[in-house]
């Protein structure tokens, strides 16, 4: 049981990482928190898991901003907002994806939709603020 349990100590703390937090993190961003308590983790094995995890549908990819992946540890369906400005990624909770939008896109696709993400862009209120 210690060797099953050392061998998935790294994956079990890229997922808390990304689980514990709602700033939407990278793959660099999970780096650099898990680094200084996992001294022989690399990036590859931070990029590697986290491609695992998106596969099995235990985290989600928000989308690319800058060119950069981002990742969230809520899979449950809801809406984010995208600063374009300090590109901080923004949960919405009190916004629901509605069920009907779902629907009318697999009638025009003549299929099944399985994800629905609804994610605004702008200028969120700090960035506003600072103007």
């Amino acid at each position: 049981m210690e060797q099953s349990t050392k061998r998935f100590r790294k994956r079990d703390a890229i997922l808390e990482c990304v689980r514990s937090t709602t700033s939407h993190p990278s793959a660099d961003w999970v780096f650099a928190r898990l680094k200084p308590v996992l001294p022989d983790i690399s990036l590859a094995t931070v990029y590697r898991n986290l491609s695992l995890f998106k596969q099995q549908g235990v985290i989600a990819s928000v989308g690319t901003v800058r060119g950069v992946e981002r990742f969230d540890g809520n899979t449950e369906p809801h809406v984010h907002f995208i600063c374009h400005q300090c590109d901080a990624i923004i949960d919405l909770p009190q916004m629901q994806v509605p069920q009907s939008l779902s629907s009318q896109a697999a009638a025009e696709a003549g299929g099944q939709v399985d994800v629905c993400q609804l994610t605004f862009t702008g200028i969120c209120n700090r960035c506003c603020s600072k103007n």
